[in-house]
């Protein structure tokens, strides 16, 4: 190989790589061995050696997969360990990624359940499609689990809390052993076949992987998968999982969780309730309000077209010119009044008679014309004085135009 062949070291590296890679064992092994150089980071990875007397191989277990564990690695602890070989190109360190620990002596177990779950798997059993909902507001509940075991008490304390309307219907099973596969089977045929219950809850508290095994039987995870009512998986605690977890229509926890999910919460319900009743009274409320102005609209558009109503909106039109030529004539008629009071100051004012009363007197001659110059006047001439209260006779004895002095009678 000339220089210009030369790999640089990222391609050897990566070609390691794919080599690994591509090796059905490397690709999916089982490590035994002992802990050693354990160092957890604060991220939630960890990081250590796993050896034997002879040998030692580098590990690393990401936070997503150690956060599955049920104990705490330590050095010097012997564990089996599930994953994969691969290279890190960086440094081109090959090393083991784990994606499964256990305590050494259930590696066989491990296995047969890896093996089991694939199978399920392949044949559809953990599609999510195939999940059948939970029902709302169950009536009866049916428990398949230990008689005697605290699920069962947690169960009944937790749905008698949260829902004391639903009835319990518990089946008791064995839950470990030999004989508890066929028990739990025989549990989900019994309450499949009485038929009224709404939903499942088959559990069980926490243990080994040993006391769980029961519900990683193949013929208990086909039992749970092919129920016509919904079954809820309870085995365990958090980090457990089996089989019956992956095919049941739900997962819980622990069987706590399992009744919290199994039945509402009163309170909420109540909650709920409220609300919606109060929402239903304002509805009806607007409705009503609404029917009320429709009721009053048709009696308004009766009331115009019926001859009873034309004939009172007639009168009250009447009613209502007569009121208005009252008001008229009145106006008029003060009108004229005052204008009549007007003239009649006005006459007052030019009659001779008013004049009389103030102390004036008319004069008339003989002939009875009235006499309005002096020089219409004869001296020794008897006339005729009209005052307010009647008259008087009277002689002119002289008389004097205006511009030539005062007159004497």
């Amino acid at each position: 190989m000339n220089q210009a062949q030369a790999l640089t070291v990222t391609d050897v590296n990566r070609y390691i790589k794919a080599l690994l890679g591509a090796d059905e064992v490397l690709s999916a092994i089982a490590i035994r061995g002992e802990i050693s150089n354990f160092k957890p980071h604060p991220s939630g990875h960890m990081y250590f050696t796993l050896k034997d007397q002879n040998a030692e191989i580098a590990a690393v277990m990401f936070r997503g997969d150690a956060s599955r564990m049920n104990f705490r690695p330590a050095n010097g602890m012997r564990v089996v360990v599930y994953g994969n070989i691969d290279v890190y190109e960086k440094s081109g360190r090959y090393q083991v990624y784990v994606r499964t620990m256990l305590a050494d002596g259930v590696g066989a177990l491990y296995m047969e359940l890896e093996r089991l779950k694939k199978k399920l798997e392949a044949e559809g059993l953990f599609d999510e499609s195939r999940k059948k909902p939970l029902p709302p507001y169950p009536t009866k509940i049916g428990v398949i689990t230990a008689s005697s075991g605290a699920a069962l008490r947690d169960i009944l304390n937790i749905t008698g809390r949260r829902y004391p309307t639903a009835e319990i219907l518990i089946c008791p099973a064995l839950v470990q052993g030999g004989e508890a596969p066929a028990s739990l089977c025989a549990g989900l045929e019994l309450l499949n076949a009485y038929g009224e219950c709404d939903v499942i809850i088959l559990g069980r508290g926490g243990g080994s992987i040993e006391d769980l095994w029961a519900f990683n039987d193949e013929q208990v995870a086909r039992a749970v998968a092919a129920s016509r009512i919904p079954v809820i998986s309870a085995v365990g605690h958090e980090t457990d999982f089996t089989l019956c977890d992956f095919v049941a229509d739900r997962r819980a926890p622990t069987p706590s969780a399992a009744a919290e999910l199994a039945v509402p919460d009163r309170r909420a319900l109540y909650g709920y309730t409220q609300e919606k009743d109060q929402q239903m009274r304002m509805r009806m409320c607007a409705r009503l309000e609404q029917a009320a102005q429709t009721v009053t609209r048709y009696e308004k558009s009766l009331a115009l077209l019926s001859p009873m109503g034309k004939l009172s909106r007639m009168e009250e039109k009447l009613r209502h010119e007569e009121e208005l030529l009252d008001r008229n004539m009145t106006r008029i008629l003060e009108g004229e009044r005052a204008t009549l009071a007007t003239s009649l100051e006005r006459l007052n004012a030019l009659n001779p008679l008013a004049v009389l009363e103030r102390g004036y007197a008319a004069v008339k001659n003989e002939e009875g014309n009235v006499i309005s110059r002096v020089s219409d006047l004869a001296e020794d001439e008897t006339v005729t004085l009209l005052m307010h209260d009647g008259t008087a006779k009277a002689k002119i004895l002289s008389k004097n135009r205006k511009n030539e002095g005062e007159y004497h009678a």
